[in-house]
């Protein structure tokens, strides 16, 4: 093709005038680069193990200054992940990028979990570490293939001695996806299914949104253990909109250090910062849960989302060996279908302690609002401090109109309760 005189001079100009522009166009057309995993060797059969191929689509991209890893149409079999910056990962629709459920092919390694780094633990499907503008996007499945995992989990914990307090990192799990160190990070249209353990976590990550995501366990599966839709981990500046959740554990956990001294834990910042928006809600134990291993959760706003089966608004844990600073959460605009369980449950919470032979430490909870909530609940629910512990002050029900079979709140040691305009059973209540 001739190009115009008008334009190669033009053209030359320019490249006299910025020698390095020749250079930059070609750094943005390899961040632009796609590696489809095909290409590498990997199979859509739901059986091959194409860890090492989709690997070196990643490996690719990374030796040239980035781009887009895709997975189209099928369903391939992968191990654990491990993505390099400006590497990114788009699914197709009608793509399926399944765990392996031989945890050999997720090898124990340091990772991040339940408040602190464990040294053998296994890491996730996707994991991504110090990757500034990381976007996992598309309209394609991250499915975990959890059900013989949940299957050995119960029947390992039905046969230990501890019982319920079965360690939960006892059991080999995969995550589908763990986020850490990262600036301005996109995940949007996907479906996280069936996960083994959590599926989006979220480590000390800064800027994130989450978007038109689905997290999702089978209906018929009575407890598929430990499925949290989302951990926000000791992360700032995160907004979940338009998602929706049907897990049986936390829906989004706010998380955090653990223990006497979390306080002192300079690998676990504050949460903070957190929006949450526009959701639908079908299974799982809380809208929001605080815990249970968290420090300080501040600014928090979580509004008009829906709930259209057994989820509670609320839940906050109190442990007691962990001193917890959580204030300034606010829920507006919440409508249960129902009926819904509780409102809120605040409860201390002492699944797993180790006070590791310090004295109880002191916890604060204040100015936690609860606006233009509506629709049935089983409960209004329940406020009780760890004794001696936990300061609850500054609690505020505002534009209620709920319909609730367990009508009146049941509180202990709360200071400053408020009701402005409060209905229940169509009839006014006061605090």
């Amino acid at each position: 093709m001739s190009i115009h005189p008008f334009d190669r001079r033009r053209f030359m100009s320019l490249l006299v005038a910025a020698p390095f522009l020749g250079s930059a166009l070609r750094a943005d057309a390899a961040a632009s680069e796609q590696a489809l995993i095909t290409k590498f060797g990997a199979r859509a059969d739901g059986a091959t193990l194409n860890t090492k191929s989709i690997q070196a689509a990643i490996d690719h991209l990374a030796s040239r200054s980035g781009g887009t890893v895709v997975i189209p149409q099928g369903t391939f079999v992968s191990g654990a992940l491990f993505f390099k910056p400006k590497v990114n990962l788009h699914l197709l629709a009608g793509a399926v990028l399944q765990c392996s459920t031989d945890l050999t092919n997720f090898p124990l390694q340091r990772t991040r979990i339940e408040g602190h780094f464990e040294e053998k633990f296994n890491p996730a499907l996707i994991n991504v570490k110090n990757s500034d503008g990381f976007q996992l996007t598309g309209e394609g499945t991250l499915d975990g293939a959890g059900q013989p995992i949940w299957d050995l989990f119960w029947k390992m914990r039905n046969a230990s001695p501890a019982g319920r307090n079965f360690p939960n990192v006892g059991v080999p799990r995969a995550r589908l996806a763990l986020i850490e160190s990262s600036r301005n990070v996109k995940v949007e249209g996907l479906t996280f299914k069936d996960s083994q353990f959590w599926n989006l976590h979220l480590y000390n990550c800064d800027g994130v949104s989450v978007s038109k995501t689905r997290f999702q366990v089978p209906d018929d599966y009575n407890q598929a253990p430990s499925t949290d839709g989302i951990d926000i981990d000791s992360s700032r500046n995160v907004t979940v909109d338009g998602c929706y959740f049907s897990v049986t554990d936390d829906c989004i956990a706010a998380k955090g250090s653990k223990g006497p001294h979390a306080v002192e834990d300079t690998d676990s910042p504050p949460v903070e910062h957190i929006r949450i928006s526009n959701c639908v809600y079908k299974r799982g134990n809380g809208v929001l849960t605080l815990g249970s291993e968290a420090t300080i959760v501040r600014d928090v706003v979580v509004e008009n989302c829906r709930i259209t089966g057994n989820v509670r608004i609320a839940t906050i844990k109190l442990r007691p060996d962990t001193p917890q600073h959580y204030e300034d959460i606010t829920f507006r605009n919440i409508t249960s279908e129902g009926p819904a369980p509780e409102i809120i449950s605040m409860l201390p919470w002492s699944q797993f302690v180790n006070l590791q032979g310090e004295a109880p430490p002191q916890s604060m909870v204040r100015n936690i609002n609860f606006i233009g909530i509506k629709g049935t609940y089983t409960a209004f629910g329940t406020i009780r401090p760890n004794p001696g512990q936990t300061e609850i002050s500054d609690i505020l029900f505002k534009e209620l109109d709920v319909v609730l079979k367990r009508d009146k709140l049941v509180t202990t040691g709360v200071k400053d309760l408020k009701y402005e305009n409060v209905v229940v059973n169509g009839q006014p209540q006061t605090a």
